[in-house]
């Protein structure tokens, strides 16, 4: 064991949309700040933007085995690089509405109310949407909650061809709206963009930095600070408290094949929500039996990724869309006369590769290819249009993350599985609606619905819920275990509940939110 002779204020372990955000916070401080990622710079090279070497062969993805419900292994979507998730995000940056920090009915159950609402945000999104750099407009959702201020930045414009979609979905008598993204994009100043509108940018590393993710806007600036130390390689391995059981007085970590210890005033987790909570778990002592911070054996509880399902369409001409995605459509939102209940988020994935069918969606060759046998894949693909539809799932205790000897075990099983249902019927008679006329838009629809599989984990969210009662909750409002006094979780585990629209700014707004926090409390106030 290789004992740090440093001794630092603050110790974050992680740096994604939660970790990231916090170094960037508390970096001016003049605290002296240890970072440790898992993971290493996530390099720049060709394959960046290769969809095969992304999809098909899962080049940034790690190489290590989760198990199922059944005790079944499988590898998942999960990025240990320096930005974590972001890396490969889609940078679509939404608040959570007003109504979802509340007590929520749906059909199958009730989302978990918030013990903080949606102005207590606020602010933060404010802060956040700034830091990352949000285009959007004000005014065009019909679910929008509340701004103090407008976006910091215009929407990004739709292409042509989504233009034209849009004004024919609009004619229907639905409202999408441009879809908030986090892209260092100035389209009136080409020479002041980073990003020049690729084709690989959803699910794609970056390889310009024009995405504005966790190691751009968030790691980066706070390296500029000589009081902010990074270690890559370097996994956590266990926390360790003080005799009494009420604070972390180390973190053990594994660079190179060595164990080293290091020492912390206060420590704060960002690995994601599976693995924060997988880390409490392996983090027990005689005063923690079940797991750091787990009195209330809710550690690994109440996991949430959300319901998924990608629809694609077959344009009438070539597709010739090269910016992703740029629409949104929350007229489902909160359901409909007939289905009083929330059914949730759509949006537009744009450029589909060849490559993202077979590795992401294998059960839509065989239609396409029943529907156009004649035509290869790559033809195929540059006609097709795609939409994502998204429902909150909902928290159920059950769905856990779990540690079993050296073995880490995710147990989840799909709910609300009705809502989705909706979302897709509404959604796939809109579509229909654009293949009719003379001037329709589509030659063909395609509507193939498949689960999202459990690798999938971009969204994920649970695990460590925040709330005011020790007994049901694991974190305190202001995101600090109850059980440890100076240990904190600030990633997407603290969710009471998910809501529809992604977590990634309510993450990043959180941890704002905090570092605000540890600033008066590492000050003594």
């Amino acid at each position: 064991m290789i004992i740090d002779d440093q001794h630092y204020d603050l110790i974050i372990v992680g740096t994604g949309a939660g970790g990231g955000t916090l170094a960037q916070k508390l970096a001016p401080t003049g605290k002296k700040i240890l970072i440790l990622e898992r993971g290493d710079f996530l390099p720049k090279e060709k394959e960046n933007w290769s969809a095969d070497e992304v999809f098909s062969k899962e080049r940034y993805h790690q190489r290590e085995n989760w198990f199922d419900n059944a005790s079944e292994p499988f590898r998942p979507q999960i990025n240990y690089w320096v930005g974590g998730n972001t890396k490969v995000y889609g940078a679509a940056l939404l608040r959570m509405r007003e109504q979802d920090f509340e007590a929520v009915k749906h059909q199958e159950g009730v989302s978990t109310e918030w013990h903080l609402k949606y102005q207590d945000f606020e602010p933060y999104y404010t802060e956040a949407e700034k830091l990352y750099n949000v285009h959007g407009k004000q005014g065009e959702d019909p679910t929008e909650p509340s701004r103090t201020e407008e976006y910091p930045h215009p929407p990004v414009s739709h292409e042509p061809q989504m233009q034209q979609i849009c004004d024919a979905i609009s004619k229907q008598g639905l409202h999408p709206f441009h879809l908030p993204l986090g892209i260092n994009m100035n389209e009136e100043e080409s020479n002041e963009s980073d990003c020049f509108r690729c084709k690989t940018c959803d699910g794609f590393p970056c390889k310009v930095d024009a995405k504005a993710d966790a190691e751009v806007k968030g790691v980066m600036p706070a390296l500029k600070y000589p009081n902010v130390t990074l270690k890559t390689q370097a996994k956590v391995v266990c926390l360790h408290t003080s005799p009494s059981g009420r604070e972390v007085k180390s973190v053990e970590a594994q660079i190179n094949g060595q164990s080293y210890l290091f020492f912390g005033d206060i420590v704060v987790l960002a690995c994601g929500a599976v693995n924060s909570a997988a880390l409490l778990l392996r983090s027990p002592n005689e005063k923690h039996p079940n797991g750091l911070a787990n009195s209330s054996d809710q550690v690994g509880r109440n996991f949430m990724k959300y319901q998924i399902t990608a629809i694609i369409q077959l344009a009438a001409k070539t597709n010739t869309v090269v910016f992703p995605k740029t629409i949104c459509v929350h007229d489902f939102y909160w359901g409909d006369a007939d289905f009083p209940y929330p059914m949730g988020h759509i949006q537009n994935i744009g450029s589909i590769h060849p490559e993202m069918i077979t590795a992401e969606a294998p059960p839509l060759l065989a239609v396409l290819a029943r529907l156009v046998p004649e035509s290869g894949l790559r033809q195929l693909a540059g006609r097709a249009i795609g939409w994502w539809l998204q429902t909150e799932d909902l928290p159920d205790p059950n769905n856990r993350v779990r540690v079993v000897g050296n073995k880490l075990h995710l147990d989840y099983t799909h709910n609300n599985i009705e809502a989705h249902d909706r979302l897709i019927y509404h959604w796939t008679e809109v579509l229909k609606q654009l293949d009719t006329g003379k001037n329709s838009l589509f030659s063909q629809s395609i509507f193939s619905r498949s689960d999202t599989p459990i690798k999938v984990l971009a969204n994920q969210c649970g695990t460590c819920r925040f709330g005011e009662d020790p007994q049901t909750s694991v974190l305190d409002l202001n995101c600090r275990t109850h059980d440890v006094d100076n240990l904190y979780v600030v990633d997407g585990s603290f969710f009471p509940s998910s809501a529809g629209v992604s977590p990634a700014l309510t993450i990043m707004a959180n941890a704002l939110r905090v570092g605000e926090h540890l600033i008066e409390r590492l000050n003594g106030v």
